[in-house]
């Protein structure tokens, strides 16, 4: 069974994904993480479109942070929900709070049990191995704060989100892929329109008309 989902931005996907889940999305509670995006400051409608388009896509979904909560939170928290979804934002303020909260293994575990990682951005860095390759500049506060740049290891490559967006155009050029060409980990660029579909030790790249 498929049980993680990468994607650049979840609102253009999120009705294909529902397609590759063994129940209608109707009867699946989803958990929506949005730890990452109380780093951003100015117009936050993309987090809306996000969240609004999980729901037209007919998943029963629930807001939550990683902010203040502490492993039994969350571990309790997650018991009671079938997909973990961890939104965009600032993927080393996302780390920051699941290295405070302690609860990197205990996402892991609850992909382990057969349950669903969905990212979209952030959500989907944090998901690789590491993330120091995906900083910006404008990124420089965190790395100093943070135990490592380990990610939640739920997959062996590392996600840029946004490929082709001109938004990110001088990110990538000048700061990221000079970094990322050094790397030892595997990338994936994914366009807003594509995402990742993870099963066991395969996957494979779905892009979304």
């Amino acid at each position: 069974m498929t049980k993680i989902f990468l994607t650049s931005s979840v609102k253009y996907v999120a009705h294909d994904i529902s397609r590759h889940l063994k129940k209608s999305p109707r009867e699946m509670k989803l958990l929506f993480v949005d730890t990452a995006a109380e780093a951003e400051v100015g117009d936050l409608s993309w987090l809306k479109e996000d969240r609004n388009s999980l729901v037209k896509a007919g998943f029963q979904v629930f807001d939550y942070s990683f902010s203040g909560k502490n492993k039994g939170q969350i571990k309790k928290r997650l018991t009671e929900v079938d997909i973990l979804y961890v939104s965009g934002g600032n993927q080393f303020h996302l780390l920051k709070k699941i290295q405070e909260s302690g609860c990197a293994q205990i996402i892991r575990d609850f992909v382990n049990q057969g349950k669903i990682y969905i990212g979209s951005s952030s959500g989907s860095i944090v998901a690789g191995p590491d993330i120091y390759i995906t900083r910006k500049i404008n990124d420089a506060q965190y790395p100093t704060k943070l135990n490592s740049y380990k990610g939640l290891g739920l997959v062996d490559f590392v996600v840029f989100p946004h490929w082709g967006d001109p938004d990110y155009k001088d990110a990538y050029l000048h700061e990221r892929l000079e970094v990322a060409y050094t790397n030892k980990y595997k990338i994936i660029l994914l366009t807003d329109n594509q995402y990742v579909r993870v099963k066991d030790n395969w996957y494979q790249i779905i892009e979304v008309s």
